[in-house]
């Protein structure tokens, strides 16, 4: 269900959105009424598409690297300065780098850490001064169940996770005076290219797991980071909403 007046006259950014759970997200709030800005890290054509494809006027599309702190406060003033104000925040990009503990090289548990933590830390911290001025706004990070549960040659990318969960909450307290708000979505199994490149052994040993008995998909973590960007969470922040279909409870 598409609410289209839900946020109406707002401005978004969102990580990530050239493609999966990102790009559905940026879908969801552009027929909801927002202006959004995705930003994509190599593959300017993959943006493209997903930008033309958005319902209504002005969105626009920005690289930025999370990695490179530059990158990412060019991008920042680069949406600032065409938006005029930024109402809500999608911390959505991220990247894996799975092995067991003691085959993982320090540069794979170094790389998912400065992407995925400290790239949502970048970004938060950017989106400040804007909300704090405006005394307004809303943050969304993506997390996972993986950070909830953890799972087996996934150490780096659960600490990643785990560590957002407790930097949101953090951060929640800090800025909750100014009205402003930051909670956490947590996917579990989601319909993506990413999974679908997992054996259909594997993908069954996983629905096993899931009470629900499906696959989640983009749609579902879409519809759940719109609530939480909406007034209607006004009441709500520093909380984490579990989108797993029962995995982990």
């Amino acid at each position: 269900m598409i609410f289209a007046e839900r946020h109406k006259d707002k401005c978004y950014l969102v990580t990530g959105g050239s493609r999966g759970i990102g790009a559905k997200i940026a879908e969801l709030l552009a027929a909801e009424g927002a202006r959004v800005a995705i930003t994509y890290s190599s593959s300017a054509a993959k943006a493209e598409n997903v930008l033309a494809g958005l319902r209504g006027e002005n969105h626009r599309m920005v690289q930025m690297k999370l990695q490179d702190a530059e990158s990412v406060q060019a991008a920042f003033k680069s949406v600032l300065e065409d938006f005029g104000q930024l109402d809500g925040l999608v911390n959505n990009a991220g990247i894996t780098k799975d092995q067991i503990l003691l085959r993982m090289k320090d540069e794979e548990f170094e790389e998912v850490i400065e992407t995925n933590l400290k790239g949502t830390y970048l970004c938060t911290k950017l989106a400040m001064k804007p909300m704090m001025k405006k005394r307004y706004g809303s943050i969304v990070n993506v997390t996972s169940v993986i950070g909830q549960m953890g799972n087996a040659g996934q150490s780096n990318y659960a600490a990643s996770k785990a560590g957002i969960e407790g930097f949101t909450k953090a951060i929640a307290r800090e800025v909750a005076s100014r009205n402003i708000r930051l909670n956490c979505v947590a996917p579990g199994l989601i319909q993506t290219d990413m999974t679908g490149q997992l054996s259909e052994d594997v993908k069954q040993q996983m629905l096993d797991e899931i009470p629900l008995a499906r696959w989640g998909t983009p749609e579902d973590v879409a519809r759940a980071v719109s609530f939480l960007l909406s007034d209607e969470a006004s009441y709500v922040t520093g909380q984490t909403l579990s989108v797993n279909g029962g995995m982990y409870m």
